[in-house]
């Protein structure tokens, strides 16, 4: 058993609190500690041996601790004090789970001294830049030469004996040296020249290539042209179709009157007359019946066309330029109606699938009761009951018509189909169909605004579309199709320029066939082409937008060359430019007269003014 005095602090109690057993018999011996107090400890050991110890270094106590070795006997041992200059960092660590105790990650720095600032600039720039200087020196070469002696033997077997040539005086090396530039410069030019002549030779021979491709193209588009055109007035699809036809039919009658008027008189004219008249009225029926076959198809075209906007999927762009669908709970509804509406329209099909088709229209309307569903499920059970009956497939056509016609109205309910909704020509609300319906005093009928064409200097609705081009079929027949690529071309060229161009979007159809009719008088101001097709409208001035009093009517080539020209003055004679400009001013006085042109037309005075 060993006793220990030491004389404590706070932090000597905490780590003996830490480290040391007390014994049972002792009444908490540390609570009461306070600094600088003597306190005795009674430790247990196995061995009777003498404890040496080393404090921790945060301890500042007295470095010698008596021990009681026996009953009378003391034994003093000296305690190491270790005083850091500054506490250690915690640097993390981790805890014995099954002891509890506490292990902490060590730190190997020290802690820099700090060194006092004794008012001398230690580092600056001058100290740690480095000044460079070059100077030429010429360095010594020593050399030796071996000669003959007493004693010593050189061979002269190498030695070689030279004699003077010809002297040359600076005038003869001078004229010499010319003469050999001149041989080099007139090889240089030779070679120069030939592969100036062969590279032009290269350029001619792609210029004719080029020139012979850009004529087989024109010719190709030409016959191109003509042939769609054949195949238009052989096939009519469009509206742009037959007015082509009538527009042919027209020409024909011309010619055909005009010989007759000169070869015939009397009674003969007459006759012949009344046979071109009758012959007249039967290409025309004839017309009347492509007219309805084509329009029975691009009916049904345009009801699939409907069908697939309500059944295609909500698009957008990407951050990153990536497209992408989403189909939504109207898209996939529209999706559904639009495969049983081209089952249902599919002719030439066994009675079991058309079966099967039946029953499942009748399936989709009844989730919606109302009197057209009610009618369209009558209709399924009386088709499926007459083929039950073996009834012939011609006689039910007439049903099936039916059935599809009635159908198809049952996917216009927007409460079924609600993509629908926003594709309807008729809106569902009447407020909106109020705003924009008009009266056609011609055919007497109530119709969307977009059904009614208007000029640029008219100041009334006037007649619907469908009635103009009754009344132009009838007593003109007119074709517009040429006028209409020519414009549809001078937009998307404006478009190009990216100027906000706006007065071409404001012409319309009568408009520019106005311009080219009256003004240009449907032909090239260079060139006098009379092509329509080969005809296009650009800028007068490239630097200004397009507007009929800053225009010229060319052919394409024509175009392209006048748009690459940079000061117009320069290039066209007075005589041309006056020309144009008096077409310009015809065009000013004709549109001067629209409301919304003026703004346009004022503004351009003032620019024209201001330069």
């Amino acid at each position: 058993m060993h006793i220990l005095y030491v004389h404590s602090n706070q932090q000597l109690s905490q780590y003996f609190r830490n480290h040391l057993t007390i014994l049972p018999f002792l009444d908490s011996p540390l609570t009461n500690l306070q600094p600088f107090f003597s306190l005795v400890f009674l430790l247990q050991s196995p061995k009777c041996s003498v404890i040496s110890y080393t404090c921790s270094s945060v301890f500042w106590v007295s470095s010698v601790t008596s021990i009681l070795t026996g009953l009378d006997s003391f034994r003093e041992v000296d305690v190491k004090i270790e005083r850091p200059a500054y506490n250690k960092p915690f640097l993390g660590g981790f805890r014995n789970m099954s002891t509890g105790v506490e292990f902490h990650n060590a730190g190997s720095q020290t802690k820099p001294i700090k060194r006092s600032d004794k008012g001398i600039q230690l580092f600056c720039k001058e100290t740690q830049t480095v000044v460079e200087k070059n100077k030429r020196q010429q360095t010594r070469n020593t050399t030796s030469t071996q000669m003959t002696k007493i004693g010593l033997y050189v061979s002269n077997m190498t030695d070689k004996l030279i004699t003077p040539g010809k002297y040359f005086t600076a005038e003869e090396y001078h004229k010499r040296r010319l003469e050999a530039v001149i041989v080099l410069q007139k090889n240089f030019r030779r070679w120069h020249a030939m592969n100036l002549l062969q590279n032009l030779k290269e350029q001619k021979r792609l210029r004719l290539e080029q020139e012979a491709q850009e004529e087989l193209q024109k010719k190709w588009e030409k016959e191109e042209k003509l042939r769609r055109e054949y195949e238009k007035k052989l096939n009519p699809k469009t509206k742009e179709d037959f007015e082509l036809l009538f527009h042919d039919l027209e020409l024909w009658m011309q010619e055909e009157t005009e010989r007759i008027n000169r070869t015939l008189t009397g009674a003969e004219r007459k006759a012949a007359l009344c046979a071109l008249l009758e012959e007249e009225t039967q290409l025309i029926a004839c017309i009347g019946m492509h007219k309805l076959d084509a329009n029975l198809e691009n009916q049904q075209k345009s009801i699939l066309h409907l069908l697939r906007k309500c059944a295609q999927p909500r698009r957008w762009k990407a951050f990153d330029g990536k497209i992408t669908e989403m189909d939504t709970q109207s898209t996939l509804r529209g999706k559904e109606l639009l495969e049983i509406y081209r089952s249902i329209t599919t002719k030439d099909i066994p009675k079991d699938e058309r079966t099967s088709v039946l029953l499942t229209v009748k399936c989709t309307v009844k989730e919606h009761e109302c009197k057209l569903t009610q009618e369209i499920v009558a209709l399924i059970d009386r088709e499926i009951d007459l083929m039950s009956r073996e009834v012939n497939e011609c006689n039910l056509e007439g049903l099936r018509k039916r059935i599809c016609t009635l159908f198809l109205q049952y996917i216009k309910i927007p409460e079924v189909n609600p993509e629908v909704a926003e594709l309807l020509k008729v809106p569902q609300d009447p407020l909106k169909l109020y705003k924009k319906v008009y009266f056609c005093h011609s055919c007497e009928n109530y119709l969307a605004s977009t059904e009614f064409p208007v000029a640029a200097n008219s100041r009334t609705i006037g007649r619907c579309r469908s009635c103009y081009r009754l009344d132009n079929e009838a007593r003109q027949r007119e074709a517009y199709l040429k006028y209409r690529l020519i414009l549809e071309d001078l937009r998307k060229s404006e478009v190009d320029y990216q100027d906000d161009s706006k007065i071409v979007f404001l012409v319309q159809l009568p408009d520019m066939q106005y311009l080219i009719e009256n003004i240009w008088n449907c032909q090239s101001a260079l060139s006098a082409s009379n092509d329509l097709y080969d005809l296009v409208m650009v800028r007068w001035d490239k630097q200004h937008e397009w507007s009929p009093w800053n225009t010229i009517l060319l052919t394409k080539e024509e175009a392209d060359a006048h748009l690459k020209l940079c000061n117009l003055q320069k290039t066209y004679e007075a005589p041309f430019i006056h020309k144009i400009e008096q077409k310009h001013i015809r065009a000013k006085n004709y549109f001067a007269q629209i409301p919304v042109m003026s703004s346009f037309l004022h503004r351009s005075n003032n620019q024209a003014n201001k330069t």
